[in-house]
């Protein structure tokens, strides 16, 4: 008879938990598998065998009880073929049990002894150093993105056979080598920019206004604007990601399967665009085995949802805690994970279903009432969650053809830069503040203070507009950005008086 443990991990949201794998033989000859795992753990018996066999080994005939701890935490998936394989065969005194205790081990295992990707292994690998485990086993495709975590031995191997070595202590050829470590670039290579965009000044504006604050942004116009193009040069002006921001993003990624083969840790804020025809699970996460959706893919960058009002309305409005709340819980009867969903949102729409109203030179050709029920299929509640507004014109043929380039995006983002700095050290102490756009009532009080004059010109913004309570904190927030991109402690009028220009789609113009 004879004991022995090995280590695997589980995923949960975007972190990991240790699971403890003991196998027990004694006399007989069934194999016998507790601890609540799930079908695809169970089907793993005939792999095993098969895979141990290729190798050239055989398993005793004997009663194997496998046991996955803790018993009440489900187990998914195929990823626990490799510690269970590892440990029936040390229980079989075919693998030396001295250093498992030490390690970390997953990996689906094929018919051959080839070793398949898992995911998640990041998520494992930073789990696997806090719990003091000396190193983690991983499948070659995936251990590159373990690499970047310190104090950690990182084994990528392609067979069984490779474990065996690594277990006997002969496993140096399996070693990866650390990751560099990382230093944000301070100015990332983009393939567009901001100086490609002709005319529309007051966009770039709004755009660099909300890439300093975090606000979400969205853009309202005919068909044709360059509301597209504008959009997808917004990620040109963010900041670099911190290393704690880009540790968090490749997490999710990571246990999406997204990562590119090799890469170990991204660097770049996220650009995220899904289709109009996307369904409510994909967007926000969900599924019988919980994935992250795209919301939670563009955590820390840009999530661009082009054509809003083409969108289920049921997809847009499960948006709205995520957008309050910056994460997502997904519930199932026996656990529920969280996934971070701190992004951007930048929406476009033409202003109705042909595309010209409002527009200087076509005539819109829309029944009466048909703009007010296209406009309506984005719901109040959402576009209170939105702080910017902005009204997007065609560009005329003079701006067009002029041959001078604009501004570059190098030069907005370091203004923006210098912006978030300011909100750095105001909200130091903050643990979950860390953009004006994540200011609660409590922080409006405290940091966005509005003298008289400011307190009547917003007074009369919100009768005349008849705003909301939520819109009325977006203007100050807004206006709070303004104020740190002119280096101001205080809001001014003409801070605030800018902002209400951003609340496009609060005016009588639209719809009527």
């Amino acid at each position: 008879m004879s004991l022995v443990k090995t280590y695997g991990s589980a995923v949960y949201g975007v972190h990991a938990a240790t699971i403890t794998i003991e196998v027990f033989m004694d006399n007989g000859a069934q194999i016998f598998m507790v601890g609540l795992p799930d079908s695809a753990v169970k089907e793993s018996q005939q792999r095993i065998r098969a895979a141990i066999q290729s190798c050239g080994f055989k398993l005793p005939i004997s009663n194997i009880t496998i046991n996955m701890a803790p018993a009440d935490v489900r187990k998914e998936g195929s990823a626990y073929d490799l510690p269970v394989a590892i440990a029936m065969m040390a229980a079989g005194n075919q693998v030396p049990s001295t250093k498992l205790n030490e390690m970390i081990m997953m990996g689906e295992l094929s018919l051959d002894g080839g070793i398949r990707p898992v995911r998640g292994a990041l998520a494992m690998a930073i789990q696997a150093r806090k719990e003091g485990f000396r190193s983690i086993i991983l499948p070659a495709q995936n251990a590159q993105e373990a690499t970047i975590v310190e104090d950690l031995h990182v084994f990528g191997v392609h067979q069984l056979s490779d474990v065996l070595q690594v277990a006997q202590g002969q496993g140096d050829a399996f070693l990866l080598p650390k990751s560099s470590h990382w230093i944000p670039e301070m100015n990332p290579a983009f393939d567009a920019d901001f100086s490609e965009v002709k005319g529309q000044e007051n966009i770039k504006r709004a755009f660099e206004i909300a890439a300093a604050g975090g606000h979400n942004v969205i853009l309202i116009g005919p068909p044709g604007a360059g509301k597209t193009m504008l959009a997808k040069r917004l990620p040109t002006i963010l900041p670099s990601m911190t290393m704690d921001e880009a540790l968090e993003t490749t997490k999710i990624h990571s246990v999406s399967g997204k990562l590119k083969k090799g890469e170990s840790l991204i660097t770049q804020r996220p650009f995220r665009s899904p289709h109009h025809t996307i369904s409510d699970v994909a967007l926000v996460g969900g599924g019988s085995f919980p994935q992250p959706g795209e919301i939670s893919l563009a955590h820390h960058g840009v999530l661009f949802l082009d054509e809003l009002p083409e969108f289920k309305r049921t997809v847009l409005e499960v948006m709205r805690q995520p957008l309050e709340d910056r994460c997502i819980t997904i519930s199932r009867s026996r656990f529920s994970v969280e996934y971070p969903a701190s992004f951007m949102l930048v929406a476009s729409m033409n202003p109705c279903p042909c595309g010209y109203y409002n527009h200087p030179q076509k005539e819109c050709v829309c029944a009466p009432g048909v703009v007010q029920k296209y406009l309506n299929k984005v719901s109040g509640p959402l576009l209170d969650r939105i702080d910017i507004h902005i009204e997007v014109t065609p560009v005329g043929y003079d701006a067009l053809s002029d041959k001078r380039m604009g501004e570059k995006s190098e030069h907005i983002r370091n203004r923006v830069i210098q912006a978030r700095k300011i909100q750095e050290e105001r909200y130091a102490q903050e643990s979950q503040v860390h953009s004006n756009a994540q200011m609660t009532s409590t922080h409006l009080r405290t940091h966005a203070a509005l003298d008289a004059t400011s307190n009547r010109i917003l007074q009369q913004a919100m009768e005349r507009l008849k705003l909301s309570a939520r819109s009325y904190h977006r203007i100050i927030k807004v206006a709070r950005t303004i104020a740190d991109l002119a280096a101001s402690d205080t809001i001014r009028t003409e801070h605030i008086a800018e902002a209400i220009q951003f609340r496009s789609l609060d005016r009588d113009g639209w719809g009527g």
